[in-house]
């Protein structure tokens, strides 16, 4: 008899290792989709700022104005960054700290004081040729 309750501990405390196991590989696995979806906005994001930037430039220069294209750039890179900011806080709602996913250093435009990218060559905010 003793030997049938030592074997249902042992299938109990299996059983409860796969379950752990299994709910972390989930957990890892969701997670990581997150942080590639995040990596991916922020790459669409910083392709749609130095497109605008390159517009920008190019209005100013041949001396033109597309203001409804600007403004839907701006629009675009806007649903981005909510986007990115719903992503990265996703984790802290579901019980964890929200996670720093690695970002292009920043500096600021001299123009208007707006964050850039480091390597930007336009800026974001007003499009000044950094």
């Amino acid at each position: 008899m003793n030997v049938n309750i030592d074997i249902d501990r042992i299938l109990e405390a299996g059983a409860k290792a796969v379950d752990t196991a299994k709910k972390t590989a989930a957990d890892l696995a969701r997670e990581g989709k997150r942080q590639t979806d995040l990596l991916a906005l922020q790459g669409k994001k910083a392709k749609a700022e130095r497109q605008l930037g390159a517009l920008v430039y190019s209005l100013a220069k041949n001396g033109e104005e597309n203001r409804p294209l600007v403004e839907k750039y701006i629009a675009a890179i806007g649903a981005l960054d909510d986007r990115i900011h719903e992503l990265k806080n996703q984790s802290a709602a579901e019980g964890e700290a929200p996670i720093d996913a690695p970002e292009a250093p920043t500096r600021t435009c001299p123009q208007c004081g707006c964050e850039v990218e480091e390597d930007a060559l336009f800026c974001p905010g007003c499009g000044a040729q950094l």
